[in-house]
């Protein structure tokens, strides 16, 4: 269908403005998932769908929707989303720009009164930031039945409510979660878009304003993992009697290092992290062999043989290290989440839509992951962003997000069949 309408970046603007002011605590944005921040955001937002003339409702777990209706109301239809919620003194725009996206772009066609065949959903998804519940993809994981009902008994990081009560509180139905009752239709929806900050250098590294994201990285973690030493006096030990944990664990994480440079010159997807490394701060001091550490081995790829190949090697080599430095690994079990593929149809749409086209993975997980899981097409939009995300520095340009949104609008309006 051919349509004049175009995104209404004004609407965005302020959005982001209102938004901004609404959640700012000093540097940074806290807009705590469950909390007063997320509530916040998702009333502003809902307050601008039905200034548009949208239809609005919440699912039993709060998740946002927001209807444009297409001409023909029994098909299939396109949810545009992201989340509302943020990190602790995160950013303004991440998860936060999905969802003004959608708006700006239902806004658009709303405003020339074009009509799609399908109804065009824009969805403010819950609680996808895991740092207040440790739970991945929790508003979009319980809308399709996934969650555990375990982790309604999961307490909330900064002030010990479970789940389960915050829910209550809050007004919204544990039950659908412990039922695993499923809240959207995986089979009534066309397709899922997502358009989401880079939270990466790459775009502004290259000088491009947007991507289309090919996968998201799965992600496979040892969270658990320690190296068991022998505390003695740092003075008084020669080389040869020491069982240094400190030292044992630096030569493991050097080797998943130079394993990492190995793959990436052979042209393999991968990213490793120790994000945490730390001794016993009960026991540790500066005239100490340090006896034990703790840490975190986080390995990420679009190619789960990639993450499996390197979780057998961190094995067998903490086996090798810890032999040679007299220590104990223990890595433990690994916690893993599988890679998610962009859907190759609406992928190449996208890029014959972009004067400058590109493609990358996500590293980071989205709730993009979760639709394209249960078998719905899904597709990204990266936008650039300085100064990467979860850090109250993000900065996204409104002219970049014009691209963004302008690919989305022109994806909707001629969809692929």
């Amino acid at each position: 269908m051919s349509t004049n309408a175009e995104v209404d970046l004004d609407l965005a603007a302020t959005l982001f403005e209102s938004l901004g002011r609404a959640t700012r605590q000093g540097r940074g944005i806290v807009r705590d998932s469950y909390g007063a921040g997320e509530q916040a955001a998702h009333d502003i937002v809902r307050g601008a769908a039905e200034r548009i003339g949208l239809e609005t409702s919440v699912d039993a777990i709060g998740n946002l929707m927001m209807t444009l209706p297409g001409s023909d109301r029994d098909a299939k239809r396109i949810i545009i989303g992201s989340h509302l919620d943020s990190v602790p003194q995160g950013g303004n725009y991440d998860g936060a720009a999905g969802v003004v996206a959608g708006l700006a772009v239902v806004a658009g066609l709303k405003a020339t009164g074009a009509q799609l065949p399908c109804d065009i959903t824009v969805m403010g998804i819950r609680a996808e930031e895991s740092a207040w519940f440790d739970i991945a993809y929790l508003g979009s994981g319980g809308a399709f039945g996934l969650l555990d009902p375990a982790c309604l008994a999961i307490t909330r990081s900064d002030n010990g409510v479970s789940l389960e009560a915050t829910l209550i509180e809050r007004g919204f139905d544990p039950g659908a979660i412990r039922e695993r009752r499923r809240l959207l239709d995986p089979t009534r929806i066309r397709a899922y878009l997502e358009l989401h900050i880079e939270q990466g250098p790459t775009l502004t590294a290259r000088g491009l304003p947007v991507a289309v994201v090919t996968a998201i990285r799965g992600c496979k973690r040892f969270r658990n993992a320690r190296c068991l030493g022998q505390y003695a006096h740092s003075g008084a030990v020669n080389r040869p009697y020491r069982r240094d944990a400190v030292a044992a664990t630096v030569a493991l994480l050097h080797h998943l290092e130079t394993l990492w440079q190995r793959q990436e010159e052979a042209g393999a997807d991968l990213v490793f992290t120790a994000g945490e490394l730390y001794t016993d701060p009960a026991m540790h001091g500066p005239s100490k062999i340090a006896g034990e550490t703790r840490f975190v081995i986080d390995l990420r790829s679009v190619s789960d043989a990639t993450m499996e190949l390197l979780a057998s090697e961190a094995r067998q080599a903490a086996a090798r290290i810890g032999a040679d430095y007299r220590v104990e690994f223990d890595l433990g079990a690994t916690s893993d989440s599988p890679p998610a593929v962009m859907d190759a149809r609406l992928r190449r749409r996208l890029m014959d839509l972009l004067e400058a086209p590109f493609e990358m993975p996500s590293g980071a997980g989205h709730d993009a992951a979760v639709f394209a899981k249960v078998g719905i097409p899904t597709a990204m939009i990266f936008v650039r962003n300085d100064f990467g995300s979860h850090n109250p520095d993000e900065a996204m340009e409104l002219d970049d997000f014009a691209v963004g949104t302008d690919a989305l609008l022109d994806l909707l309006v001629d969809f692929p069949l």
